[in-house]
């Protein structure tokens, strides 16, 4: 009985393992952080965050809702369980009473809710000319455009931007193939390539100023975009994602762009947007952005296509 116990102990463990390294580290790094929110709410309260219960994650819910969009709440939901899920506790995330209490939140503030703004073709040469005629050293000037030029080419999540290695570049005729080795989407760890072509005009090629920026920085291996210290001294320190941010915010403010309502994620949906706009289908966006569901990729159309295929333009005003 002693030795069943122990075998049944040692595969609980082996389980939790399991489902720890089922997820990439960024998203476990923002279900813990997701966690710690409600952790505070619960504590202020006199709650007991683990385990907790359906009725507590929907005050929650209740009191995230008065500042929050719902993709958070969805999102803060999937956090509460995954948490549980590690430390050995089941929660009912889909208990009538979180669910009912989502769709009733859903109907007060409504479900289309503003995002932040997706960084557009017009932006992009705004930010790339402003950085080429900066007064600061070219080793930073050329890492933040290609950071730049690399997120938007490639539709890339921050936290995949900042995971690309030197290794995981290969150069080619027609462009360069960039590997993702793990992804948000990439739960099973099979990784994905993505292609960038070359473009015509060098100034806003992305994979020419990738070349420029491993040519400069004398990079071999290990972490394509790196910290500074100390200036422009280039170390071997990997980007965090909320550094991305930050130069983006940066970029855009030295651009003369109100930068207030772009966020990391603004190169993505500015990607999706563009190539919407310009008459990409969604499967072949999503083959670049690496969405799993269309529901997405189906609003960037939509919003790309709003004065496109606006019935208003059909409308002659000739009296």
């Amino acid at each position: 009985m002693n030795e069943l116990t122990t075998d049944i102990k040692a595969l609980h463990e082996e389980t939790l393992n399991n489902l720890k390294t089922s997820k990439a580290s960024n998203t476990l790094r923002a279900y813990r952080s997701d966690f710690r929110d409600f952790a505070g709410f619960c504590a202020k309260h006199g709650f007991k965050s683990m385990p907790s219960d359906p009725k507590i994650v929907s005050l929650y819910l209740t009191h995230l809702s008065k500042k929050s969009k719902i993709s958070t709440l969805r999102r803060r939901l999937v956090s509460i369980g995954v948490v549980h899920k590690l430390k050995g506790h089941y929660l009912d995330t889909k208990h009538p009473i979180i669910i009912e209490n989502l769709m009733g939140i859903k109907r007060v503030k409504g479900s289309i809710q503003k995002g932040k703004k997706p960084i557009l073709i017009s932006h992009l040469k705004q930010i790339i000319n402003t950085i080429n005629e900066q007064d600061a050293e070219e080793i930073v000037k050329l890492r933040n455009k290609t950071l730049i030029l690399v997120g938007f080419g490639g539709g890339f999540r921050r936290t995949e931007l900042i995971s690309i290695d030197h290794e995981d570049l290969e150069f080619v005729d027609e462009g360069v193939k960039i590997t993702l080795r793990r992804s948000k989407t990439d739960q099973f760890g099979e990784g994905m390539i993505k292609g960038l072509p070359y473009f015509t005009n060098k100034t806003y090629c992305p994979v020419t100023n990738l070349k420029n920026w491993i040519k400069l920085s004398k990079i071999k291996t290990g972490p394509i975009f790196r910290r500074f210290a100390k200036g422009s001294v280039l170390t071997r320190h990997r980007l965090t994602d909320q550094t991305v941010v930050l130069i983006i915010k940066d970029c855009l403010r030295l651009a003369g762009v109100e930068n207030h309502n772009f966020s990391g994620h603004s190169l993505r949906s500015g990607f999706a947007t563009v190539a919407a706009e310009s008459g990409a289908d969604e499967r072949s966006i999503m083959a670049m952005t690496g969405h799993k569901t269309t529901q997405m990729v189906r609003r960037y159309i939509r919003e790309a296509n709003i004065f496109k295929n606006n019935a208003l333009n059909k409308i002659k005003f000739n009296y």
